[in-house]
């Protein structure tokens, strides 16, 4: 089925190779949101996402749909990171889908924007015999996922270098990390 508006005028679509610009921009429009980050540190990620990304859309590891308004402007987006995984029993899949990258712009906020993205990744996931649908939800986007059904579950992590070292700056690409910790 193709992209059809709602009431509203918006109108929920697949995400395009064409679309990237856009959706690096609502990715780190996503990470000034959720706050903790300085600019630098967004703007190295969002080349580094582009790059990710662009591989993984045009190989359809990466899947996504953005909502756009009237006016052709993208209201929202969202993706489905097809993730390496183990079997495990009963979920045989060695691949998993995970929404990440969801964004709505501030404008188009309580229109239902994410919820209309999140059900198109739940409805593709489940018709390509998935499972389960993972993700990290931030405290804005909580609700709009338990109210689609997603439960919370717990995750335990041990951070490997100092939060704030972290959100600065990551060592360049193939520092040496032994270096990276003498510093």
């Amino acid at each position: 089925m193709g992209p059809v508006r709602d009431a509203s005028g918006l109108r929920l679509r697949r995400a395009r190779v064409d679309d990237l610009p856009a959706l690096v921009r609502h990715r780190a429009a996503m990470w000034e949101d959720i706050g903790g980050f300085g600019a630098g540190a967004i703007r190295a990620e969002a080349i580094s996402y582009r790059r990710w990304a662009s591989r993984r859309l045009r190989s359809g590891r990466l899947v996504g749909w953005v909502v756009e308004g009237e006016d052709g402007t993208l209201a929202g987006s969202g993706m489905v990171w097809l993730v390496e995984s183990l079997p495990r029993p009963g979920m045989p899949e060695t691949r998993r889908p995970y929404i990440l990258a969801m964004y709505t712009h501030p404008s188009y906020r309580g229109r239902g924007v994410a919820s209309s993205i999140v059900r198109a990744a739940v409805a593709w996931s489940r018709a390509h015999g998935f499972g389960r649908i993972t993700l990290h939800g931030s405290k804005m986007g909580r609700p709009v996922y338990a109210r689609l059904g997603f439960e919370r579950t717990w995750e335990m992590r041990l951070e490997l270098r100092s939060p704030t070292a972290v959100r600065k700056s990551a060592p360049p690409r193939g520092a040496d990390p032994r270096r990276a910790r003498a510093r």
